[in-house]
């Protein structure tokens, strides 16, 4: 009979609230109010910094079809947003389906976001031209909220606040190609209505080696979610403690 009252103890149910609320190898607590909606808050004001910078500094992409929402760049900041403030929301309502839908999310939008830096910085390097033309040049503090803050954040977000990814390969191939032939569909659509392409290195190729293009990102995308695993494999540990279900609290 004590081994039955004690586990009804304030420290047994505490105990067990701890192991429903956090996964083992998730390193700090999260949903929570404290360190875990900190971040989220710093990475939501640096995403609204970022559409503050758009809606203030106008060029002609503001009026032309698609908006900004050409650029993979806002489509990935969009997906990190959506990513923070379902973790906010996590965060203040302590409700594991909502914890449980910002994993899934951040699934996505986290190796998009290390493809589109990856991408970025890589043929700013070779020529920034190829990315950015000359009239639309950002400001370094621009330029980083835009291409580095969100990677760096769901990154945080991942390695310190997440359970671990259940995705495997072929799935995250899937969801990789699938993003990147519905891109290819969208910047062809607002092609027909606007006459440029968002990205002037897009104009230089034929439609062949853009579709060689999106495919190649997305084998690219689909191989930062299998490293991304391995990071927090790295950090956090490996072994049989992986979720069941993707972004699952257990």
């Amino acid at each position: 009979m004590a081994s039955s009252s004690s586990s009804h103890s304030p420290s047994g149910a505490t105990a067990m609230g701890k192991l429903i609320d956090q996964h083992p190898l998730q390193r700090l607590p999260s949903p929570s109010r404290g360190v875990s909606a900190l971040i989220h808050v710093l990475g939501l004001a640096s995403f609204g910094y970022s559409y503050e910078y758009l809606i203030s500094n106008p060029n002609h992409i503001n009026q032309a079809y698609g908006w900004h929402f050409q650029y993979l760049t806002i489509i990935g900041l969009s997906l990190a947003t959506l990513t923070f403030l379902l973790g906010l929301l996590a965060d203040f309502t302590r409700s594991p389906r909502v914890f449980a839908l910002k994993n899934l999310v951040s699934m996505c939008s986290a190796p998009m976001e290390v493809l589109i830096s990856f991408l970025y910085w890589g043929l700013r390097a070779i020529d920034p031209a190829l990315v950015v033309p000359p009239e639309l040049e950002l400001p370094v503090s621009a330029d980083l909220s835009f291409h580095m803050a969100p990677s760096v954040l769901l990154l945080v977000d991942l390695l310190f606040l997440s359970p671990p990814w259940a995705i495997t390969v072929l799935p995250a191939v899937g969801l990789s190609v699938f993003i990147a032939m519905a891109y290819w569909w969208w910047i062809e659509l607002c092609y027909s209505y606007n006459g440029f392409y968002p990205y002037p290195l897009f104009a230089m190729l034929d439609s062949t080696q853009r579709i060689g293009l999106f495919v190649g990102s997305a084998f690219v995308m689909a191989a930062n979610t299998m490293v991304l695993k391995w990071i927090y494999g790295k950090v956090n540990g490996f072994g049989r403690k992986a979720v069941s279900r993707p972004g699952r609290v257990n």
